[in-house]
């Protein structure tokens, strides 16, 4: 279960404190109805990367309802993330519906995505990601 949307909102502001790596971010988290809240905006690193994010959260069940998240290098794609459920794909039932796209073939390679979850914060996940390829 996801932390309650304030604790959600401090952990997103507090990112860039957690991980110097993180030049700046844009990201913002706003409710759009009574149980339903976006979190939006992009996250620059060093050496060129920007993960962008998009969450939308279920705030009645405290769980991410879905989401997508991109990694750019000097604006070349080389990873995504998205939830969408590939059932004749027998290689990713271990993790579905999360998968990511990575090259070769980016749009149709894909791969189990055991890191992310609908019900526990994915960001830490994925900044550590970015960290990994960092030279610095």
């Amino acid at each position: 279960m996801l932390p309650d949307f304030e604790a959600y909102c401090r952990l997103i502001a507090d990112l860039p404190n957690q991980f110097p790596s993180i030049r700046f971010s844009t990201l913002s988290a706003y409710t759009i109805g009574p149980y339903t809240a976006e979190i939006l905006g992009d996250v620059t690193f060093t050496e060129g990367y920007v993960l962008h994010v998009w969450e939308l959260l279920d705030l009645s069940k405290r769980e991410i309802a879905s989401y997508s998240y991109e990694l750019d290098r000097n604006d070349e794609r080389m990873w995504w993330y998205d939830p969408t459920d590939h059932p004749l794909d027998p290689t990713l039932r271990s993790t579905a519906p999360h998968h990511k796209h990575v090259p070769p073939d980016i749009k149709h390679h894909r791969v189990p995505a055991p890191e992310i979850s609908f019900t526990r914060p994915n960001l830490p996940v994925l900044i550590e990601q970015v960290e990994q390829l960092l030279d610095t």
